[in-house]
């Protein structure tokens, strides 16, 4: 039957303005679970602002997993940072991942965070 098991997919997005996304996924009792977490930041950039920069950070369960700030290219059209991690989750806890976005000079249009399990 295991081989039927359809896998788990946690998905949670925000949008324009937005800059934080949190993803809560409940534990299981009884089985270890293996996911695949991307997660995809979209700024628009405007035109006439060449100082402008984006920058995303990524937490599971409270701890800073990644963080980069990168300069917003393409302006007057969108940018953005992706990030992907693998990670087992264990018989038991649930797990919280939360992305925050951080910006000067460029617009949030789109924070998703999605997790995936890899059966």
């Amino acid at each position: 039957m295991a081989a039927l098991a359809k896998p788990e997919l946690w998905r949670t997005e925000v949008g324009v303005g937005d800059a934080v996304a949190v993803l809560n996924i409940p534990g299981a009792l009884k089985r270890s679970r293996t996911f695949d977490i991307d997660v995809s930041l979209l700024v628009r950039v405007p035109e006439d602002n060449a100082e402008a920069w984006h920058a995303l950070t990524l937490e599971i369960d409270g701890q800073r997993q990644w963080h980069r700030q990168v300069a917003s290219s393409c302006p007057g059209q969108t940018d953005g940072l992706d990030y992907h991690c693998r990670l087992v989750l264990e018989a038991g806890p649930a797990l919280r991942i939360r992305a925050v976005a951080g910006t000067r000079g460029a617009v949030v249009k789109r924070l998703q965070i999605e997790a995936r399990e890899d059966l």
